[in-house]
């Protein structure tokens, strides 16, 4: 029961970051949309921040479970590992509850670069980075660790390109621009 709780707090605040932002949400408005008592909150999560750091540390987990599952299922070459990652960004951006990078959208509320949410963000951004490296290797590029900040900075283009104009083309037209951006290191 107590796990359960415990979930079930997370959860909505998860929902309530993701749709207001993690400053405009108070801890009164999370108690009362979980239907807790602040205590109850409280036994779980002993502030506000460490309810924070669990939305960020979940919302990471979940994002990199996700993408690697795709890129896994979608790709049996090096190549297609790295544009089924496209796919995943497609999947995501017309799911309904697109808001856009929790990361990008936390990092922006918490500018501050020693700010543990942005140090969480970063983080996040830090493990994509080397997610790529790992896949650009396999590719046989010699300069993989140029190629993947340049796929690194396509990725983080679509994600706030699609935030901001909503036409649902952004990882398309993205893994394209990807696609013929590897074809010119490998050919």
């Amino acid at each position: 029961m107590r796990k359960t709780l415990r979930t079930h707090i997370l959860k909505v605040a998860s929902e309530l970051f993701n749709n207001n932002g993690i400053q405009a949400t108070g801890v009164d408005k999370i108690v009362a949309e979980a239907d807790v008592a602040k205590m109850t909150l409280y036994k779980h999560f002993p502030s506000k921040d460490d309810l924070v750091i669990a939305y960020l540390n979940k919302k990471d987990e979940e994002w990199r479970s996700a993408l690697e599952q795709t890129v896994n299922e979608n790709g049996n070459t090096p190549v297609e590992k790295i544009l089924a990652i496209f796919d995943y960004l497609d999947t995501w951006f017309k799911g309904s509850d697109f808001q856009g990078c929790t990361f990008i959208n936390t990092a922006a509320e918490f500018s501050g670069i020693t700010h543990p949410f942005h140090e969480q963000s970063a983080e996040h951004k830090k493990l994509l980075l080397q997610y790529l490296v790992n896949l650009v290797k396999d590719t046989g590029i010699k300069e993989y660790e140029e190629a993947s900040d340049i796929l690194y900075f396509i990725i983080e283009g679509a994600i706030v390109t699609e935030l901001i104009h909503r036409k649902g083309d952004s990882a398309i037209k993205a893994r394209e621009g990807a696609k013929r951006f590897i074809n010119s290191y490998i050919n």
